[in-house]
């Protein structure tokens, strides 16, 4: 009887030790389990309230990858409020100009910082254009002429944002017909994707109803010091183009490509950009002929600061690049967070581009977009050090 007791006894505890080893591993596997999903959840697009604009809201997003890299965007004019690289010391500095709410960006002076420009980027002569025998015209903002869309181009509208998963988004905008006095009701999409390679991605793409001029661009002011120097002068640059669209007093194209080999505006090779600045009256702001125009996406200029080591690499399908040297700007302008002022030359734009005042330019590479068709093209900056 007492052997059978324990006998039982001892059947009973190997029952409940097993129990408890299974229960063991069953939480073990849980955890594993939970630990393995948290570690290959996907990195959220963060967003917050920016403020509103005509009671639309405006917000900001910010993507970002693992290696630190980092953007920030807002839905209205689809504007970069910040590109968050690091130096080659490690040290994390946002490489735009910017303003650190959404006053700033609605100044009636504000010069496009970071915004998506057009319907039509840069210049249109005169305000006119003709197309199919019918003279168009467009708001005049700019000395007679048109100017990035207008007086209230896609810079001033609030699109509407898509998340296309944990590092990509895109911002809708339809433009009606007749806005701005251009034809056609017009459809653009821009999307924005950071890369674990610490690039930025912008796929443009739009479609219309009726023929009409298409030009999209990011008009971002660049100084890769990150705030350390007040102008972009003693940054480097190189663009892979021997030729540029010759202007005319208020920056409209004659029409005539020139080279621009050996003189003070060839960066065919890496020059320092202030080298040569005062040779070029009003500074840099003119449209560079890439070497390569085909549609191909290709390497258009390489931007290198120095000190900070900081490089950014412009690749783009378009055939033209806008070199900028912010020679409108005055100091006027101060940024809304520390309150340094913006001052000439504080930043760059390389704004690629189709060739300005196209559509009154039959000899450059046709901007006009007709129903049925889809306008694409792409542009990547790609951030480094060295």
């Amino acid at each position: 009887m007492q052997k059978s007791f324990v006998s039982l006894y001892s059947i009973i505890c190997f029952t409940i030790f097993l129990s408890f080893i299974q229960a063991s591993c069953n939480n073990a596997e849980t955890t594993s389990t939970a630990t393995s999903k948290d570690s290959i959840m996907p990195k959220q697009i963060a967003e917050k309230k920016y403020g509103s604009v005509n009671n639309q809201d405006v917000v900001e997003y910010t993507l970002s990858n693992d290696s630190g890299f980092s953007m920030r965007v807002i839905n209205y004019g689809a504007t970069i409020t910040a590109i968050n690289a690091k130096d080659k010391q490690g040290n994390v500095a946002n490489v735009v100009l910017h303003y650190e709410n959404l006053e700033g960006y609605l100044q009636k002076n504000n010069p496009y910082f970071g915004t998506v420009v057009g319907r039509f980027a840069n210049r249109i002569g005169k305000a006119k254009f003709t197309l199919n025998g019918k003279q168009y015209s467009l708001a005049a903002n700019n000395f007679g002429n048109a100017l990035h869309g207008g007086l209230k181009g896609f810079d001033k509208q609030v699109w509407k944002a898509v998340k296309l998963g944990d590092s990509s988004i895109r911002f809708d905008y339809n433009s009606p017909d007749g806005e701005e006095g251009y034809p056609g009701n017009f459809s653009a999409e821009v999307t924005y994707t950071i890369t674990d390679a610490n690039e930025i991605k912008i796929d443009y793409s739009a479609t219309t109803d009726k023929p009409t001029p298409v030009n999209l661009t990011n008009h971002s002011y660049f100084n890769l010091s990150g705030g350390k120097d007040s102008t972009i002068l003693a940054h480097d640059i190189m663009i892979q183009a021997d030729s540029i669209t010759e202007v005319d007093k208020d920056l409209i194209p004659t029409g005539k490509i020139i080279s621009i080999t050996g003189g003070p505006m060839d960066f065919t090779n890496e020059k320092n950009i202030g080298k040569d600045i005062a040779k070029v009256a009003g500074g840099y702001d003119h449209n560079w002929v890439l070497n390569d125009r085909s549609n191909d996406l290709k390497k258009a200029a390489e931007l290198y600061h120095p000190s900070s080591g900081r490089v950014m690499e412009v690749f783009t399908t378009q055939p033209g690049l806008q070199f900028y040297t912010g020679n409108f700007l005055d100091g006027s302008l101060t940024n809304t967070g520390d309150h340094k002022k913006y001052i000439k030359h504080a930043g760059l734009c390389l704004e690629t581009q189709h060739f300005p005042d196209s559509p009154n330019q039959p000899g450059f590479p046709n901007t006009i977009l007709q129903p049925g068709e889809t306008f694409h093209s792409t542009t990547v900056y790609k951030f480094t050090t060295r």
